[in-house]
């Protein structure tokens, strides 16, 4: 195979690296290799030589392809700043904003984020999110027409409004960095387990989602009491914690004043399966009706588009 129709994708965030060996298709990119690496909060600044090591096999096979890259890697905090675009705005217009830089031979595209402030000066951002909300959009041409929400869950998770093909409005909740220091740092859990007990995920989820006036902070000490009191085993406590925090993102979104669900053409999951299938279960709790997208697959779609319009 030769080096003309490749390029390597790199989804570079906070906690995490996933890089991409694609080719060019007929209607998008396919996938042929894949590699991972630390997060740019990880990386201690040093991008060039973490990168140059993810990607080494790919170059020494190819030569010095073409890098795009989205993400925490192009913030203030990165590598080299992209700055955002401003809402509303058309995802694939976003690409048109990009920052181009040369690393180790390779010509390097960062692709910026978004930001958006409304009337009541909500400010908010988000980066690496957009390049899968673009991708949803090229899944079907309905996506583009109508009022959608789409929620990309993570260490930070994404809630965006997107009406006939722009990005109207970004909502983050810090919902997986909470549970990350409060399960690895607080007295609350004391043996962290990755098992998920779904009963008592939902229980926990239930207390949030069901209560008039919110049970978030007055809820957490619970993960302590119950497990003092027996009503928890240390491995269930876990599962008791992400129910409680993943029930107070929800529901904040259910009582959002920017958008109402009622009104939504569609409410969309885009990640990966098992976290998704947390929030999935905890919007059906107050029978939501939700698709589920992975991923990978809104990924590679998005890249896409971005690279008909950047590199074709």
């Amino acid at each position: 195979m030769t080096a003309a129709d490749k390029v390597i994708l790199v989804d570079w965030g906070a906690s995490c690296l996933r890089a991409y060996l694609c080719r060019q298709g007929q209607q998008r990119l396919q996938i042929l290799d894949t590699a991972v690496g630390p997060g740019v909060a990880k990386a201690e600044r040093q991008f060039e030589a973490i990168l140059t090591s993810v990607i080494a096999h790919w170059r020494a096979e190819y030569g010095c392809l073409p890098v795009m890259m989205s993400g925490h890697i192009g913030s203030n905090l990165g590598w080299h700043e992209a700055p955002y675009v401003y809402c509303p705005v058309s995802p694939v217009d976003v690409a048109g904003h990009s920052v181009s830089f040369s690393a180790g031979g390779h010509r390097v595209y960062v692709i910026p984020g978004v930001c958006c402030a409304d009337d009541s000066q909500h400010l908010d951002v988000m980066r690496g999110e957009e390049i899968h909300v673009l991708g949803w959009l090229q899944l079907a041409q309905e996506h583009t027409k109508g009022k959608h929400l789409l929620c990309l869950p993570g260490t930070h998770t994404k809630w965006v409004l997107v009406e006939d093909g722009l990005i109207r409005m970004v909502k983050t909740a810090i919902t997986g960095e909470l549970f990350e220091l409060l399960s690895e740092r607080s007295v609350l859990v004391q043996q962290r387990s990755d098992e998920i007990d779904q009963q008592v995920f939902s229980m926990a989820a239930r207390l949030t989602l069901e209560s008039e006036n919110g049970q978030f902070v007055h809820g957490l000490f619970g993960v302590r009491t119950l497990q003092i009191l027996g009503k928890l085993t240390p491995w269930q406590a876990t599962s008791y914690l992400s129910g409680l925090l993943i029930g107070s993102d929800v529901r904040a979104a259910i009582m959002a004043q920017e958008w109402q669900l009622d009104e939504l053409d569609s409410l969309v999951l885009i990640g990966r399966r098992p976290l998704c299938e947390l929030f999935e279960t905890t919007m059906k709790i107050k029978n939501l009706p939700v698709v589920c997208i992975d991923d990978q697959e809104t990924c590679i779609s998005g890249y896409s588009a971005i690279y008909r319009a950047v590199l074709s």
